[in-house]
């Protein structure tokens, strides 16, 4: 695949977010704005996991001249949430961190000392769900694996 067919397919897929996020805007009686749009095109061209406080970060990196303030990104945030657009993982005291829910699944391996986050999919795993789920009469309607544990460097770093 090209490049170039890349970036269509995922303008495509912007347009539709962006469709899907303007009608969840309107039914729940909020107006579009171009910082609520910033905040959404971040979260999609970011292959990061973001907390509010980094999404607001380099939302004001990236467009100085944007007034979006933290209860913003906080409020967008958590409309997308409840909409399922965005997922997020928990770290207790750490807050949260924020995904598109657009993405195809995968899970999370995370660690716990610098909370570095690396996805993966593994179809051996998912067949051993869907297994597990079967064998003890649940249909699985979503699911969500995070492993947890020190990532490399980490371990290196202790090792010093």
């Amino acid at each position: 695949m090209s490049a170039n067919t890349d970036f269509t397919e995922r303008t495509v897929e912007y347009n539709k977010l962006l469709s899907d996020f303007k009608q969840l805007l309107r039914d729940n009686g909020l107006k579009f704005t171009i910082q609520r749009e910033v905040i959404l095109e971040m979260l999609y061209s970011s292959d990061e996991h973001l907390t509010p406080e980094s999404l607001h970060h380099l939302i004001q990196e990236k467009h100085p001249d944007l007034n979006t303030g933290i209860a913003t990104v906080y409020r967008t945030l958590s409309l997308l949430e409840d909409s399922d657009m965005v997922t997020s993982l928990s770290f207790g005291a750490q807050g949260k961190k924020y995904e598109l829910g657009a993405k195809d699944h995968h899970d999370h391996i995370i660690c716990t000392q610098c909370g570095a986050i690396s996805e993966f999919v593994d179809d051996e795993i998912e067949t051993r769900q869907k297994k597990i789920a079967e064998e003890l009469g649940f249909l699985i309607q979503e699911h969500s694996m995070q492993i947890y544990g020190i990532c490399l460097p980490c371990q290196r770093k202790m090792k010093k």
